[in-house]
């Protein structure tokens, strides 16, 4: 296994200057005709992906991700086409400035080169994460879930047709051909990567963390909150609520958690619990919230700061926004948080000091997604900082290096 990933690597790595010069909008756009075109052979090699993970007992979360519907072929080729028509992130030379002795410099958008992407039961994202990586002129190597392993064949070879008839090297795309775990420690141990991006549940994510030598950009599990204030629209709050937790539960932007001002919670609390009963969902209660709710049972301590991926959501009454501004601080995973309130100076309050890749005002959870804020796609959402914070598009997948223009100047 070692020797064909560094095959596979190097052979990539070659191709580099290949795809930073080449048609790369013409390989999205060829995808997206592709995907069209040939759809139903995709959705055949997910339907026996889902019969087969169906009969070794997969968890619904799991199979609402690997699952590809008929929905999803225009969110997938309509991304495609966003990130085609987005400006070339590469070549730019920014910040431009003249020394005092004519010498000009400046910093150059390059690509960051080979990205080892190691992910769980999510096709589509053998669509979105290549798309987001070659318009930035990277070259991906993919380790995906063993449980869309045809769906994902089907999906690579469709990308190397694009890149073909881009006159693009299909080696910029590669799939691991295995789904043994041994090929994940592989890749952590694959110094030929430039970067290396885990994306599924916590257990993938801190295993790739430990294990890696080179480079990890990664994402904390979504424990995501809604602090509904004193001064909240409780109509639009209950919508919030409702959106960000059983619009789609399985995935990392739902909503884990509700925090109630004292004010508020005996209007609100109660219809949350109705709309909720109506949608299946289960609700964990804090102390001050149980006897203001019918059918919730009371919230473990020990539960604050845990990812359901379910129709399960906490709900915790407290004092106002400084006891939930420290709610967050300490059981948020920095990936969304959210306040509903028609107080300015609450919200901007809330914007300025939430330490999360996505803070919203009047607005669900489910908008931390790539394609909801624009870039296209996304190839994940990072929580960690270095070097991007939030949903990862073109440009977080370029860096920068110095370029210097002169007229012979010599350093004296």
């Amino acid at each position: 296994m070692r020797a064909l990933l560094q095959e596979m690597a190097r052979k990539a790595r070659a191709k580099l200057p290949l795809l930073a010069k080449g048609n790369r909008d013409g390989a999205l756009l060829a995808m997206a005709r592709l995907l069209e075109d040939r759809w139903e052979e995709v959705r055949e090699a997910n339907r026996l992906d889902l019969l087969e993970a169906e009969g070794a007992g997969l968890s619904r979360a799991k199979l609402d991700r690997l699952a590809l519907r008929e929905k999803d072929l225009s969110a997938l080729t309509e991304g495609l086409r966003q990130i085609a028509a987005l400006p070339d992130p590469l070549g730019r030379i920014e910040g431009l400035t003249k020394r005092p002795n004519g010498l000009r410099v400046g910093r150059m958008r390059v690509p960051l080169g080979l990205i080892g992407f190691v992910y769980e039961a999510r096709p589509g994202a053998t669509v979105e994460a290549v798309a987001v990586a070659l318009k930035a002129g990277n070259a991906m190597l993919l380790r995906g879930g063993k449980e869309a392993f045809r769906s994902n064949q089907a999906l690579v070879a469709l990308w190397h047709e694009a890149l073909r008839e881009a006159g693009l090297p299909e080696e910029a795309v590669g799939l691991v051909p295995t789904t043994d775990r041994e090929a994940i420690l592989e890749m952590c141990r694959l110094e030929l990567l430039d970067l290396l991006i885990p994306r599924g549940g916590e257990e993938l994510i801190r295993l790739v963390q430990q294990e890696a030598r080179v480079p990890v950009l990664a994402h904390a599990k979504g424990v995501n909150h809604l602090y509904v204030d004193q001064k909240a629209d409780l109509s639009m709050a209950l919508r919030l609520a409702l959106n960000g937790k059983t619009q789609r539960p399985a995935v990392c932007n739902a909503l884990e958690a509700v925090l109630v001002h004292e004010k508020v919670a005996e209007a609100f609390l109660p219809r949350l619990e109705a709309a909720m009963r109506e949608k299946g969902v289960e609700l964990r209660a804090c102390p001050r919230a149980l006897p203001l709710l019918r059918e919730a049972v009371p919230a473990q301590e020990d539960e604050w700061d845990r990812e359901y991926l379910d129709l399960i959501l906490r709900v915790k009454v407290v004092s106002g926004l400084e006891e939930a501004l420290d709610h967050i601080a300490r059981f948020g995973s920095r990936h969304t948080e959210a306040i509903c309130t028609e107080d300015p100076q609450a919200a901007w309050r809330f914007l300025e000091e939430v330490d999360a890749s996505l803070v919203l005002w009047n607005a669900s959870t489910r908008f931390n997604d790539g394609f909801q804020l624009g870039l296209g796609a996304e190839i994940g959402i990072s929580t960690s900082k270095l070097h991007a914070y939030g949903p990862m598009g073109p440009l977080e997948l370029t860096t920068c290096k110095w370029v210097a223009l002169g007229e012979g100047q010599e350093r004296a």
